[in-house]
């Protein structure tokens, strides 16, 4: 009696769109089909209403182009693994984990399955639990760490979710492809003769003697995964290491060039759903060719969006099947900055940027002290790795992951957990400017960490 009455129960789950019938027998046989990959793609507005707090400023418009919530659910290899990109500045600590736990749950999987990035937008919130809770505990206003909004989007993120995987599509195919970004991204961090960073190129940057120095390391390329159903394309991913700024402090809630550029693409291939990802962007921003007049979101844009089109035009596809597919992670104890500030009478005092570029680093050194570690992962599909890496990572952190697999196509995602801030190469670290001050969670061992994870990531015997 009591196993008719639980097929009765999992029947009305099905039918009500609860729960996904492959997922069901991917619980019960660790695969819905062991050679049929399948995929639901999700797309969420996630602006927030005109008066709340963003990073920096009260949100009092908003622009054209919403903030959007991105992702793509896979099912077939194991438990689903979970891909989701938002527009907003980071997402950190408690909130980080609140997230990819909802995105879990949703999917039908576990959090450790799911890869969370921010596209690292100025003009967009900042999520924080643990922050929040700082602020409250010393009887202040949360500002841009209010969490009702982002719990909110929790709950919504969810239900996109679930809808989506009521729309499994069979994927036979990824392509993958790249292509140079021309005239975008410069390093931040110009160095004197002796080596040591003399000037710092931020993302506007109105001084022409400062445009005129070199761009510096770069990853010049745009990567571009898509996930195909026979012909039809279902998604494309798109990887570019940059901080997406061309002009904010405004006010006004928008998804800068990287958004832009994303809306095009969708807009010429509108069958497939478009995904955005910042890659290891934390010294590269647009300063060299950006002098922050309005006009140059446009520019911006069209220059990214035409990378991601030649990308798109030269994809090369590959049948791929579920068990060309695996997901692995490893836990990180990365260790904090001497700069963090242990919570005290000084947040009563701290303005709101200062907060807001802060105060998330001090949330994380209390969960450091109660054992908490960061996940850097990695997705294998077929010949291509997509490693994803917390805080605000060098570029050198993606080319060396490039260089450890040139046998692979490897993409790279930072701005995993906001929490750790900057991290910079050990070698940055000796050579001072802004990054690797106040602005960096971490102390230069974590550099080695860092490297050592993505070495073990992408390492043969994963294969």
């Amino acid at each position: 009696m009591r196993g008719m009455k639980s097929g009765i129960f999992l029947f009305f789950l099905i039918t009500a769109g609860i729960v996904h019938p492959d997922l069901i027998r991917a619980q019960q046989t660790g695969s819905p089909d062991k050679t049929e990959l399948k995929a639901a793609t999700f797309d969420l507005d996630v602006t927030p209403p005109e008066g709340s707090r963003l990073a920096y400023n009260v949100e009092v418009n908003k622009w054209d182009l919403g903030l959007r919530a991105k992702g793509i659910v896979l099912i077939g290899s194991g438990q689903p693994v979970v891909l989701c990109s938002v527009d907003w500045i980071g997402i950190a600590n408690e909130g980080y984990d609140a997230f990819r736990r909802g995105l879990a749950e949703a999917a039908g999987t576990t959090a450790d399955r799911v890869s969370l990035c921010t596209v690292h937008q100025h003009d967009a919130p900042i999520c924080d639990f643990s922050s929040e809770s700082l602020l409250l505990q010393a009887g202040l206003d949360p500002i841009c760490y209010d969490g009702t909004f982002a719990r909110e989007v929790i709950v919504r993120l969810q239900q996109a979710v679930r809808t989506a995987l009521k729309d499994l599509q069979t994927i036979t195919h990824i392509g993958l492809a790249e292509a140079d970004v021309r005239q975008v991204a410069s390093n931040r961090r110009i160095p004197g003769p002796d080596g040591q960073i003399r000037l710092m190129r931020y993302t506007s940057c109105p001084d022409s003697a400062l445009r005129a120095e070199p761009e510096g390391l770069t990853d010049p390329v745009v990567s571009l995964i898509s996930f195909w159903n026979g012909g039809s394309p279902v998604a494309v991913l798109s990887y570019y290491a940059v901080h997406p700024q061309s002009y904010y402090r405004t006010g006004v809630a928008n998804p800068d060039f990287p958004g832009v550029a994303r809306f095009m693409r969708q807009l010429a291939v509108p069958e497939a759903l478009h995904i955005h990802f910042n890659g290891a962007g934390g010294d590269i921003g647009a300063g060299k060719y950006n002098d922050g007049s309005r006009e140059n979101r446009l520019v911006l844009a069209d220059r990214l969006a035409d990378g991601m089109r030649r990308a798109w035009e030269s994809s090369r596809k590959e049948m791929i099947r579920a068990d060309d597919v695996k997901w692995t992670a490893v836990s990180v104890a990365l260790p904090p900055s001497r700069s963090i500030r242990e919570p005290g009478e000084w947040i009563k005092n701290a303005d709101p940027v200062y907060l807001a570029n802060n105060l998330f680093k001090t949330a994380w050194l209390q969960r450091i002290k109660e054992g908490k570690t960061i996940d850097i992962t990695c997705l294998r599909i077929g010949h291509a790795c997509i490693v994803g890496l917390p805080g605000e990572p060098f570029v050198a952190y993606q080319l060396l992951a490039k260089t450890e697999r040139s046998d692979l196509f490897v993409a790279v995602s930072g701005y995993g957990d906001y929490a750790p801030g900057y991290i910079a190469t050990a070698e940055a670290y000796q050579q001072g400017g802004y990054e690797t001050s106040e602005a960096s969670g971490v102390d230069p061992g974590a550099s080695d960490i860092l490297i050592q994870a993505i070495k073990k990531l992408l390492g043969k015997n994963n294969d």
